[in-house]
């Protein structure tokens, strides 16, 4: 996924869900209780915020084992793993204007994908949105480098990438309190809000003209 450019002036490290690509858990939860006879809340939480899904979306556990924890915590019947991947996995969607912003701010700057994903999902998004990971020229992964945002490791490991080129390094994404923890390791970071904000703040900084 390399882009060669010359006098590129920086790293931009751009989040995924909800900044590249727009996603909603609910949908996945919504097929679930086809399965079981947890509640909607029940396996929200047991989705997307538990120490379950951290250990997958950090690497510690495979996607198989990942939906075996999930098929015995939330007592699945009639579901296989091949049923289960896609009722995971197909809750993306696209953010418009997104995609022709980050391809004007690759003409001068090395863009690298920064996230908190599992490997299931990552794929989907692969096979799915094929031009929107086009543009990185580096993707980093929770699930490959070990610990999620906001862990400094993840932010150092972006940052380390981004400055042996040169130039500024500049950071976005849609959660607060990842901003503020990129901020405190002296990360320049702008909060996403919509791609209109994001850029009218670019412009102010003087990185769109």
């Amino acid at each position: 996924m390399a882009h060669k450019r010359s006098n590129r002036r920086g790293l931009i490290l751009c989040d995924l869900g909800n900044v590249l690509i727009r996603f909603d858990h609910r949908i996945a939860v919504r097929r679930i209780l086809a399965y079981t006879s947890k509640t909607f809340k029940e396996v929200y939480a047991c989705f997307f915020d538990s120490p379950l899904t951290r250990d997958y979306e950090e690497g510690r556990i495979s996607s198989r084992q990942f939906f075996a924890r999930l098929k015995k915590d939330l007592a699945l019947a009639g579901l296989t793993y091949d049923r289960f991947v896609p009722i995971w996995s197909e809750i993306f969607f696209p953010n418009p204007g997104i995609l022709p912003l980050l391809k004007t701010l690759r003409r001068h700057w090395r863009l690298h994908l920064i996230s908190n994903i599992n490997a299931l999902h990552y794929a989907h998004i692969r096979k799915k949105f094929p031009a929107h990971l086009g543009v990185f020229d580096k993707v980093i992964l929770s699930y490959r480098v070990g610990v999620q945002k906001p862990h400094p490791r993840i932010y150092r490991r972006a940052v380390a990438v981004g400055r042996r080129a040169g130039g500024r390094v500049l950071y976005t994404d849609d959660r607060p309190d990842l901003i503020r923890a990129a901020r405190r390791l002296g990360i320049s970071s702008i909060l996403f809000l919509s791609v209109k904000d994001f850029k009218r703040e670019l412009r102010r900084r003087k990185v769109l003209p």
